[in-house]
């Protein structure tokens, strides 16, 4: 842990506050994309657009988000963490309000835009000041702790806004994320600056951090293969409303109910890898959630169009196996830089939402078989990464 008098961190309360808070910045993409998703058959029926169309919301979102992560990371490590969080924050607070006055699914649209524009300074720079505060085993830890805590909003993220469509309208449901937003700030303004050594280097060459990282052989093959991992996850977040509501027929509460035991099960596989973690080699965590992500995609490719249970429960083994390699793999991609960890952690969020965005363009599509799409997606990144991963670890490719 850093010894920096500023932010060292003795006390119980003291670390469960920090973690809380990074759990939170974190937790911005599926507060922003998951307390919508049981609105979209509804927006869409509203405003007469086909599903590609609304969930535009979804994928323009993930795609901006990406592209202002590669900014805030090189500001970061040249200016410090808290202002661009307290400057993107504050954007994010402001377009959640526009969103929620929206009167088109165009208009929205472009205020969801505004509004990822903003969030993108949350989960790159959280993940920066991980790196600021911690190392070795404690900081895989402590994103374990992270992904724990994380996992709970997409958990209640759909179920709150199941009960606000249940008892108001949809634009009630950016009033809360903008009220989110709201306590997050505070979290930050009561937070000290967590970098300890600012780049002395002009904003114009930290920004050529980027082309270093391309150069780092390590990095990018690390990168590419937790992404693809992920690719399954973002299909399904896209899918999940179409498959449940218009496909098996159910409520807008019910499909929140389900998507929250999706949720559990991502948490459920981050606490499976915090109780492991101390005696078990990361490898065999990373291997087991690859192999475990193949074996989902081929139940939901047999018996996923069986009914809602038998897709929820492949899914559920997909989204657990994604829970426990996740933190690993995370912590492993950053072991392979010395220095630039903003823009590392932006790169490597910004591919994680790029490859996202590509899994919901493709779902979103007017297939009949949705799920059956969802499967082939899922089998294939599956195995892809597997061998992927075992091949690197063979030839002992990656740093440790």
């Amino acid at each position: 842990m850093i010894k920096d008098r500023r932010y060292k961190m003795h006390k119980p309360d003291e670390l469960g506050q920090i973690v809380l808070l990074l759990a939170l910045l974190t937790a911005f993409p599926a507060f922003s994309t998951d307390m919508i998703l049981p609105a979209i058959p509804s927006l869409a029926m509203m405003w007469s657009k086909p599903l590609a169309v609304v969930n535009l919301i979804l994928i323009c979102f993930f795609i901006t988000y990406g592209f202002f992560l590669l900014i805030y990371g090189p500001i970061s490590d040249r200016y410090g963490r808290r202002r661009p969080l307290i400057t993107g924050i504050s954007l994010y607070i402001f377009a959640s309000m526009l969103c929620a006055l929206a009167n088109s699914a165009f208009a929205l649209i472009a205020f969801r835009i505004l509004q990822a524009a903003g969030a993108a300074a949350s989960a790159s720079l959280s993940m920066a000041m991980t790196k600021d505060m911690f190392s070795g085993k404690e900081r895989e830890k402590i994103l374990a702790y992270i992904a724990v805590i994380m996992a709970l909003a997409p958990m209640f993220a759909p179920i709150m806004g199941g009960w606000i469509l249940a008892y108001l309208s949809w634009n009630w449901i950016f009033f809360a994320q903008g009220l989110m937003g709201i306590i997050c700030l505070l979290g930050v303004l009561r937070t000290p600056e967590t970098l300890k050594k600012r780049s002395d280097e002009s904003l114009s060459k930290v920004m050529h951090s980027y082309g270093r990282l391309l150069l780092n052989k390590k990095y990018i093959l690390m990168v590419l293969v937790m992404s693809i991992s992920l690719l399954p996850l973002y299909s399904f977040i896209a899918g999940s409303s179409a498959v449940y509501i218009n496909g098996f027929g159910l409520s807008e509460q019910k499909f929140s109910y389900l998507f929250a035991f999706n949720a559990l099960a991502l948490m459920a596989g981050s606490m499976s890898c915090l109780k492991l973690t101390e005696r078990t080699n990361s490898k065999h965590l990373i291997t087991a959630g690859f192999a475990g992500i193949v074996l989902g995609g081929i139940l939901i490719l047999t018996i996923g169009q069986h009914g809602p249970w038998s897709f929820a429960i492949p899914m559920a083994m997909i989204t657990y196996s994604i829970g426990i390699s996740r933190p690993p793999s995370n912590h492993l991609v950053l072991e392979q830089v010395c220095k630039d960890a903003g823009s590392a952690s932006s790169l490597l969020i910004f591919t994680y939402f790029t490859l996202g965005a590509v899994g919901m363009w493709i779902i979103s599509q007017n297939w009949i078989e949705r799920i059956r799409i969802l499967g082939t997606i899922t089998l294939i990144c599956g195995v892809l990464v597997l061998v992927t991963w075992l091949i690197l670890q063979k030839r002992d490719i990656v740093s440790t």
